[in-house]
Parts: C-alpha cells; sequence; structure tokens
C-alpha cells in the first residue's frame, strides 16, 4: 500500500519526465506548442507597446514568461501538483524557445514573423545595453532557467506535500 501511494504521488512527475528530457534534447527544435508560443509573444508586444520601443522589444519575451507564470503561481497556490507541473514544464520549453532567439541576436538567422521588414528583439535588446557579443551567453542563461523549470516540474511532490481538496465558499 504504501509503495502504491509513493507511485501516485510521483505519477505526474514519471509522466512529465521525457517529455522534459525530450524538449531539453530538442532545443532549436519548433514544437507543436510553440505555435501558441508565437502568439502570446506577438501578443506581448502589444501589450507592452506603450511603454517605449525598449519595453516593446522586450514585450514579446516578457509574455512568455509571464503567461505560464501565472498558471504556476495559481496552481501551485491550489496545491494542484499536476496543473503546476504541466504549466512548469510550459514555463521551461519557454525558456528554451527564448534561449535560441537570444542567442540567435548577432547572426539574425532565424525566419521572423514579417520577414525582413521587422527587427529583430534580442538584437536590438542587446545592442542597446552593450551586450550584443555576449548573445549565446544570454541564450545560455536562459537554458539554464528552462533547465531549472524542469527539474523544479519534476520535484513538485517534495515542494508541494499534501494535495488539499478545495474549498468553495458559495455564502452570499
Amino acid at each position: 500500500m504504501f509503495l502504491l501511494e509513493n507511485i501516485k504521488l510521483w505519477i505526474g512527475s514519471i509522466v512529465l519526465l521525457p517529455l522534459t528530457i525530450y524538449l531539453f534534447l530538442t532545443v532549436g527544435s519548433y514544437h507543436f506548442i510553440d505555435y501558441l508560443n508565437l502568439l502570446i509573444h506577438e501578443g506581448g508586444h502589444g501589450v507592452f507597446s506603450f511603454f517605449g520601443k525598449y519595453i516593446y522589444a522586450l514585450g514579446g519575451t516578457l509574455m512568455q514568461i509571464i503567461i505560464p507564470s501565472m498558471f504556476v503561481v495559481y496552481y501551485f497556490f491550489r496545491k494542484n501538483k499536476f496543473a503546476t507541473q504541466i504549466f512548469l514544464v510550459w514555463l521551461g520549453e519557454n525558456f528554451l524557445n527564448i534561449s535560441v532567439y537570444a542567442a540567435d541576436a548577432r547572426n539574425q538567422a532565424l525566419h521572423l514573423l514579417g520577414g525582413n521588414k521587422v527587427y529583430h528583439d534580442w538584437h536590438y535588446l542587446l545592442g542597446e545595453i552593450g551586450l550584443l557579443d555576449y548573445d549565446y551567453i544570454v541564450g545560455n542563461i536562459f537554458v539554464y532557467l528552462g533547465a531549472a523549470s524542469f527539474v523544479v516540474a519534476i520535484l513538485i511532490p517534495i515542494i508541494i506535500k499534501k494535495q488539499e481538496p478545495v474549498k468553495l465558499n458559495l455564502e452570499l
């Protein structure tokens, strides 16, 4: 009985571990979820367009981090282990996606939405702060953040100790 209960605690981790390994080993490949990530990225530019050119350029990346993070926080505080794990994996995948874009800042080899008419966000961002020559380091930082998100996702059963049922307060 004890073994069965422990397996139930770790089933989300067991299911998600191969996915996290696959995503980590295929950094730079386009995955199905990246269609949604691209939509969120582009929407982020619109949301942050009121804050000037630099924040506008950063807005796409910010939204790729903010949206999954909101779900992580929501489900973490509701002690929903599996949902927290899923959204941590999505956050990690976004970090890996961002790492490719950031590391491409100097080369600008990626095909961007809008073709030659648009500028490369990370070329502009890093160029403005004098870090363009360090684009691969910035890219690696995002890879490490992605890996950390995956590790935390797998270890959620240790972090969230007890899943309590949600209590709805229906008093008017």
